[in-house]
Parts: structure tokens; C-alpha cells; sequence
């Protein structure tokens, strides 16, 4: 039996998840939470959503009206973007500035919440690379790069240092990052990958085949881990020159696995449904 087979008609009983961003070719979310929709019993379904970032704020609030759309996830490059576009926000979307999911409340309000970080190091360490005591060089301080650095200082490392080619950009998340750990994190003007355990590509370069390398993983000491967090193609060109080199590569596809539950939680999907039991499991509405 195929995928395809598993899952669900699309009736008026549906309910809708959106993933936006521009592209959105590269997003692996369908093919996971779809299969999970199935598995559990909820009638949903998450559907790809092309918005350009001129488009974003028409098409967030817009979908707000949408009756049985419960949730949206956020990918680059709207993930700062929809911060701002939020009615409520966590802790951690306040902290890091991004978000990557918003929730539609009782009331009709977004609710943003940000599972980019806490996902990336669960993938982290369930490869077997604790980060916990690690000196961490980290490339982005975008949306997905301000959720994994709070992420990793939550876990513990030992250093971190940040680099963006966006001065302010970056000036202001290693501010608000030092109210919370003050003296654990670093802006870099590049990033030093000679004193560092473990590397991380957090911005969009190794999408495109003509992108260059965000850095050059010949200068990382040997047992050194390089991650992207790019999920399509699998192998990018960092982390294949990265193997060539000996050193450990971590794929970007393990951030999205590693959110799994927090989806799970934050929108209230029930666990998988037992052979007795009907379609009863809905997302929250």
C-alpha cells in the first residue's frame, strides 16, 4: 500500500493547515504531518502556500477568516515576519524574535509559537551529538537561526558565537540574547570555526545549486560536527564537502522530526487511534 493510499478524502468535514513561504518547493512538512493526520485519525490536511513577502500580512490575516483553517507553519523567509503579525506570542518567540507556527484561538487570535530551535537540537542529540558543553559556531541569525541559538543555550553549550552578514540584524539578537545568558554568546564577523565542536548553517544558502558555501568546513578541527538545517537536496553542498573531509554531517531534515511532538501538543492532536475507535481526533479550532 502507497502513502497515498493511507491518507484521507478531502471532504466539507476537512480541517486545513497552511505552510507559507517563498519558495516553498524545498518544505518536507506535508509529507510528514499528512501521514500523521492519518495515523491518528484527524480528518486535516496541510497544504504548501506560495506568499511572497509583500503578500504575507494579506494572506495571514485573510486566512484568519477561514472557519475550519486551524493552524499556519511559517518557513523562510517569513518566520520574523510573522512575528509581527501575531495577536500572541510564547516566551520563546518573544526571546528569539521568529516564529514557525501560529495557532487560531477560540477567540480567532493567533497564537505564535517557535519549535525550530527545541526541534533542532532534539534531532541534535537523538544523532548522538549533545551540544551540551560544546563550543558552537552558528551562520544565521534569521528566523530559524535566532530559535536555535536560544535553543542551544537552553541545552547548555559552553560558547556560542553568532555570524550574520546583517550588522543590526545580528546586534540585536545577541542582545536580547544576553538578557537571558549573559556571556555564553558572541557576535562573529565571521564564524571561528578553528575553536569550534560543532558548526551550523542556519541560512538559506545550499537551496540553490549556484549558492556558495556559507563557510569553508576545511577549517574545523577533525570530530567536528557540521549541520545544516536545510532539508532539500538532503546532501548540500556543505555537508557533502563536509563528509569528503571526514567530519561529522547532521541533516537538516532532522530539525523537522524533531518537532513532531511539539506539533503534536500545540495543536492538540490526539495520539494514534486504536482499532475500535472512530475519527473522533480533531485539530483545535
Amino acid at each position: 500500500m502507497t502513502d497515498t493510499e493511507h491518507l484521507a478524502p478531502v471532504t466539507g468535514n476537512t480541517r486545513l493547515y497552511a505552510v507559507l513561504g517563498d519558495p516553498v518547493t524545498q518544505v518536507q512538512s506535508p509529507g510528514l504531518l499528512n501521514p500523521l493526520f492519518a495515523e491518528l485519525g484527524i480528518e486535516a490536511v496541510l497544504v504548501p502556500m506560495h506568499v511572497r513577502p509583500v503578500d504575507l500580512a494579506h494572506v495571514v490575516r485573510g486566512l484568519q477568516h477561514v472557519g475550519n483553517l486551524d493552524g499556519l507553519f511559517v518557513t523562510v523567509p517569513h518566520k520574523t515576519a510573522a512575528v509581527r503579525l501575531a495577536d500572541r506570542r510564547s516566551r520563546t518567540v518573544e526571546i528569539t524574535g521568529s516564529a514557525n507556527a501560529l495557532r487560531r484561538e477560540a477567540d480567532g487570535a493567533w497564537l505564535a509559537e517557535n519549535f525550530d530551535g527545541s526541534g533542532f537540537v532534539a534531532g541534535l542529540t537523538g544523532a548522538g551529538h549533545d551540544p551540551a558543553g560544546r563550543r558552537v559556531a552558528l551562520l544565521g541569525a534569521g528566523g530559524a537561526g535566532s530559535a536555535i541559538a536560544a535553543a542551544l543555550l537552553t541545552a547548555g553549550v559552553d560558547s556560542l558565537s553568532i555570524s550574520d552578514p546583517d550588522g543590526p540584524r545580528l546586534t540585536a539578537l545577541v542582545s536580547r540574547l544576553t538578557d537571558h545568558w549573559p556571556g555564553q554568546v558572541h557576535a562573529a564577523a565571521e564564524p571561528p570555526l578553528h575553536d569550534s565542536d560543532i558548526a551550523v548553517n542556519a541560512t538559506p544558502l545550499g537551496l540553490r545549486s549556484a549558492d556558495p558555501l556559507p563557510f569553508s568546513p576545511r577549517d574545523l578541527a577533525p570530530e567536528s560536527v557540521v549541520a545544516d538545517i536545510i532539508m532539500k537536496p538532503r546532501d548540500t553542498p556543505l555537508l557533502r564537502e563536509a563528509a569528503a573531509l571526514g567530519l561529522h554531517v547532521h541533516h537538516g531534515m532532522h530539525m523537522l522530526t524533531g518537532q513532531m511532538e511539539s506539533y503534536r501538543a500545540f495543536f492538540g492532536l490526539g495520539r494514534p487511534r486504536t482499532r475500535d475507535q472512530g475519527n473522533e481526533g480533531r485539530g483545535v479550532s
